[in-house]
């Protein structure tokens, strides 16, 4: 199917990152070992600095919830630094949204998109079409469960240059979870645009339901190596950014 921004009132594209604008192998198979592999010898090193101590006394009270939910995250004394390391493993195994978990991933990564051993990776349509549509005037943003950091570094890094000058604002799960209507509706109001005017393309049906739900138009991308939908989609589907016109 081709999509027309202009036709449908589109003056913001949302874009996820994961499975969107990123193959999903590029997160799972490089990001996420690159970060579990330095869990450890990153916060060892940066142990007695203040914002480490601050994200560590923030993912505590995260361990303290699983704990009181019986969720037996492994056991962690507050100076235990192997052991924090131990619970941020568990997160990852398990693909929680821990914005602690995210904010330190961020940091490990930003080690590795600045000594050049991490480059940023998009579908080959997506530089193309984020250019394409700015050139028409339309705003181009990010949410992702990914931090802002992240996310600056990814589009800071591909193989079609420096993106991030086209993207016009970054998103993370500071402004609410990706399956909450109300987090479409404060990005909205931060753009300062009606979320009606907002095509927000995502692989997650959960998340396009939210955003349909807070009143935003909705595109489901169906990419290389994303997971296999279960059942009729609800959401109109494309395979290619190239299926977005103007």
């Amino acid at each position: 199917m081709t999509f027309g921004l202009r036709e449908h009132g589109v003056a913001v594209v949302l874009l996820d990152i994961e499975g969107t604008t990123t193959p999903i192998a590029f997160v799972y198979d490089v990001l996420f070992p690159y970060a579990r592999e330095r869990l450890y010898p990153y916060l060892r090193a940066h142990f007695v600095e203040d914002r480490v101590r601050d994200l560590l006394t923030t993912l505590r009270v995260e361990w303290q919830d699983d704990a009181r939910a019986k969720q037996e995250p492994p056991p962690w004394a507050l100076a235990d630094i192997p052991a924090a390391a131990r619970y941020l493993a568990w997160l990852m195994d398990r693909d929680r949204k821990s914005p602690s978990l995210k904010r330190l991933q961020g940091e490990i990564w930003a080690e590795g998109f600045r000594d050049g051993t991490l480059r940023g990776q998009v579908f080959a349509d997506v530089a193309p079409a984020i250019r394409r549509w700015r050139a028409s005037g339309l705003d181009v943003a990010i949410y992702s469960s990914g931090s802002v950091l992240a996310q600056k570094l990814l589009f800071g890094t591909t193989a079609d240059g420096d993106l991030t000058g086209l993207l016009s604002g970054f998103f993370d799960t500071g402004v609410g979870p990706k399956v909450a209507s109300d987090s479409y509706r404060r990005i909205a109001s931060s753009i300062g645009c009606e979320p009606s005017r907002v095509l927000f393309v995502s692989d997650v049906p959960a998340e396009l339901d939210a955003a349909r739900g807070a009143g935003c138009q909705v595109l489901l991308a169906v990419r290389p190596g994303n997971k296999p939908l279960d059942g009729r989609p609800s959401s109109e589907v494309i395979t290619s950014f190239e299926d977005i016109q103007v």
